[in-house]
């Protein structure tokens, strides 16, 4: 059956990174017709961030974000948005979150999502809903044992690899669930549901849970890449009863749900607007660029720097990252990540060119070509590939 869109249809896409959440809304020619931002450390302060996240001085490597910013940073956002943009045009909304970054519902919260009043905000609504306040998210490095762990489980790293797409690495959901389930077992038994930042976002739209879709989804080393299900002995390897806490897996492509009735009635958006799947930034990344050939390849320079393309037969290894196309199930996604990107650039600006970009760039201009052979790598965090300790 032909499906015809409404001449003035605008969709509406969500990126929920590690320093901002951003919005930006298309029209049915694909133009920008608005967008907008909020910058966690500048716009909501009180939660005492830095880059969006908390360094634990006492843990080495842990770093999380408290979730109830990211709610209140939805909140915000629609607010300035309404200003832009009648929200009774928007037939579609979806994003893309950070990977790897994940969110525990506590058995609260279900009945929460369900009954949200329209006069409220969602912060002050789901301020009780988390069983694990604070999210680890991709930038976390506490979790070693854990990935030991969990590789011996199934023969070793590369037998992990061979499965799931990626060895263990201290970022990935698998192990920082099983941290939480050794370190926190009470608030582990509290958790009816875990999400990943993308489908977390989706559920907020969607009045209840949203599934994690199979893309984001293989960055958590408990997904057998090749079946898009999840691994029954890397499960049971994790955590007890943890197939029930993380629900049904999704294509990227897929319908989550029909919005909120609060969205409906607190911004007007109509009935019918559909919320898509959310994804991983990185895949959505390569889907935005339309990458669609085994052998095309892009770069990525953001929080952190990312190398990634397509195959069709993919060989995991010990080094970097297999996933599902987001697009093309027929393909797959090779990925590498250096967690030293942006924050560490604009750490060398902040200590070296008086916090700007302007001045940096002079500097630049005034140094001759090559610096005289003098080449500099910055590990201000952990690094991933190689694995580097920062500073």
């Amino acid at each position: 059956m032909a499906f015809s869109l409404p001449s003035d249809a605008l969709f509406l896409g969500f990126d929920s990174s590690t320093q901002s959440l951003k919005a930006t809304v298309l029209d049915s020619n694909l133009v920008i017709f608005a967008s907008e931002s909020v910058h966690f450390d500048s716009e909501v302060p009180h939660y005492r961030t830095k880059d969006g996240v908390y360094r634990d001085p006492s843990e080495n490597g842990r770093i999380v974000s408290p979730t109830l910013m990211w709610v209140e940073a939805l909140d915000i956002l629609l607010e300035k948005l309404k200003s832009k943009v009648d929200f009774g045009r928007v037939v579609a909304i979806s994003g893309s979150g950070q990977q790897h970054g994940s969110v525990y519902w506590n058995k609260h919260s279900k009945a929460m999502l369900a009954t949200l009043d329209p006069q409220k905000q969602l912060r002050s609504q789901l301020e009780d809903a988390f069983s694990v306040r604070e999210s680890p998210i991709w930038m976390d490095s506490s979790t070693m044992s854990q990935c030991r762990e969990l590789e011996n489980a199934v023969g070793g790293a590369l037998e992990l690899s061979k499965l799931t797409g990626s060895r263990a690495y201290e970022r990935y959901t698998g192990p920082q669930i099983r941290k939480i389930y050794q370190t926190q077992p009470d608030a582990y038994n509290n958790t009816e549901r875990i999400s990943l930042v993308s489908s977390f976002m989706a559920s907020l739209f969607i009045g209840g849970y949203a599934s994690i879709d199979e893309t984001d989804g293989a960055g958590m080393n408990l997904m057998d890449i090749k079946k898009r299900i999840w691994s029954k002995i890397i499960l049971e390897a994790t955590a007890p009863g943890l197939e029930e806490k993380l629900g049904q897996l999704a294509p990227a492509h897929a319908v989550a749900g029909l919005i909120s009735p609060y969205f409906v009635e607190r911004f007007h958006f109509k009935k019918s607007c559909l919320i898509i799947q959310w994804s991983g930034d990185n895949p959505n990344s390569l889907a935005g660029l339309t990458l669609n050939t085994p052998g095309d390849l892009a770069i990525s320079l953001g929080t952190s720097d990312t190398v990634f393309g397509i195959t069709s037969e993919p060989q995991p290894s010990l080094e970097g990252h297999v996933f599902p196309n987001p697009v093309d199930p027929n393909c797959y996604m090779v990925m590498l990540v250096y967690k030293n990107g942006s924050l560490t650039r604009e750490d060398v600006r902040n200590q070296c060119a008086e916090h700007s970009w302007d001045v940096f760039n002079d500097y630049l201009e005034k140094t001759p070509l090559l610096n005289g052979g003098k080449l500099g790598f910055y590990y201000k965090e952990h690094e991933i590939l190689p694995p580097l300790p920062g500073d």
